[in-house]
């Protein structure tokens, strides 16, 4: 079994048998869990040396007011000091691995795997989760239990990002606030999802977000406005990619997903003729 992506079937990942391990360690492999009664949330954080960031990311959840969460970290086989800054909260870890692995969606696709949580949460490792997320977010999920996810207000360095937009999806990325710190999903539906798709080596959470919202047509709301989720980070992983690689991408996911090409290609040469600069 390999850990390609397939549509609506979400199994656990051999994760011994495809990658080279160099170490594990957490609460986890010490048999203690989480035995709360109350929905149990699990937050993921992908990383491969990112030292100069990460403690801070790391104390960002574990420092939660709410305390009924798991935490789960996926290393891609760090060289920098990044193993010792894990080795250091191991005990406020449920788990951590670092093994090798085929990128950033491999990694998310791990921690998808080993989530025992009943919703599931993703925060970078050069990100911030704010003290009061999970409180937050364990609100809205008492209230609204229905609902298959949940998007909260974020802060990136030019601005707060907030509300949930699903019409905006067919020509725009526009339409949430952000994957880390800022999306969470009910367990359930994310097996009904399936994994993040390995062939789109930038944009597989668009991709995952667009079979959520418009294959699957699963239903979602946003936070209010001042309910501050996360502190998004300038320089991570999307910002290293170039745009028209963006583009390109973009134009195969929606593609792929059955939009109407006429629409995708008004879209592609729009995106084109408006960052001509960042392309020449």
């Amino acid at each position: 079994m390999n850990n390609s992506h397939k549509v609506g079937q979400y199994y656990k990942l051999p994760l011994n048998k495809i990658f080279k391990r160099y170490s594990e360690g957490g609460l986890r492999l010490k048999k203690k869990y989480n035995n709360s009664k109350q929905p149990l949330i699990t937050i993921i954080t992908v990383t491969k040396n990112s030292e100069r960031f990460l403690e801070t990311t790391i104390k960002s959840v574990i420092n939660q007011t709410n305390k009924n969460f798991e935490y789960i970290l996926i290393d891609g086989g760090s060289t920098d000091s990044t193993l010792n800054i894990i080795k250091k909260y191991q005990n406020r870890i449920n788990y951590w691995v670092s093994e090798d692995d085929k990128g950033i969606y491999s990694a998310f696709n791990k921690g998808l795997s080993l989530a025992q949580g009943e919703y599931i949460g993703f925060v970078n490792s050069d990100d911030k989760l704010k003290k009061k997320a999970l409180s937050i977010l364990g609100k809205y999920i008492k209230q609204y239990p229905d609902l298959d996810f949940f998007f909260g207000t974020v802060k990136k360095h030019w601005g707060v990002l907030h509300g949930y937009k699903p019409w905006k999806i067919f020509y725009s990325w526009g339409f949430y606030t952000s994957h880390s710190t800022g999306f969470y999903i009910k367990k359930k539906s994310a097996k009904k999802i399936g994994y993040y798709n390995l062939k789109y080596k930038y944009s597989s959470d668009f991709d995952y977000l667009y079979r959520m919202i418009v294959k699957f047509k699963m239903k979602g709301m946003a936070v209010k406005k001042n309910e501050l989720f996360g502190i998004f980070r300038r320089g991570g992983f999307s910002s290293k990619v170039r745009f028209i690689d963006h583009v390109k991408e973009d134009y195969k996911i929606r593609s792929n997903n059955g939009q109407n090409i006429i629409l995708i290609l008004l879209i592609f040469f729009y995106k084109i003729i408006k960052n001509i600069k960042k392309i020449i």
